[in-house]
């Protein structure tokens, strides 16, 4: 795109600047074409609810952010349109689902094996030796087999 304009069109300041957000516009067309080859009703069946939302979500949030950067190069200040609160909106929704995925992570506590965990690390063998003779009994050995 920038390649194909003659340099005489534009400051050569934002020469960079525009080579730039011309790979970035092929690189968002590349991603889209990909999402775009596979019908959606096969995509979605081959996910599960949790990462249909997740699909779902980033599908809205990348076509608001394409709004968005459509009314600034058409000279609307975005933050004064209706898109920002969209986009907070969609923003809102994607932190709930990833919180949902990072409760999904997180570790479950084995209760026993706290609690074994708990009396190994407290145990004193002082307090089985008073056990023992507390009760008289000495543990009998095994005998030795031949």
């Amino acid at each position: 795109m920038a390649a194909e304009m003659k340099t005489e069109d534009f400051p050569h300041e934002i020469e960079e600047q525009l080579t730039g957000f011309d790979s970035s516009v092929s690189s968002v067309k590349a991603m889209l074409d990909k999402l775009m080859s596979v019908p959606r009703s096969d995509l979605l069946q081959k996910l599960d609810p949790l990462d249909q939302a997740k699909l779902d979500l980033m599908s809205a949030y990348t076509l608001n952010s394409l709004f968005w950067m459509y009314l600034v190069t058409h000279g609307v200040n975005p933050r004064e349109h209706a898109i920002k609160q969209e986009l907070e909106r969609i923003r809102t929704y994607m932190n709930k689902v990833k919180e949902i995925t990072d409760r999904k992570k997180a570790a479950r506590l084995d209760k026993g094996a706290a609690g074994r965990f708990l009396r190994s690390a407290l145990y004193e063998p002082h307090q089985r030796d008073s056990r023992k003779k507390a009760g008289g009994a000495t543990p009998s050995k095994r005998p030795k087999q031949s």
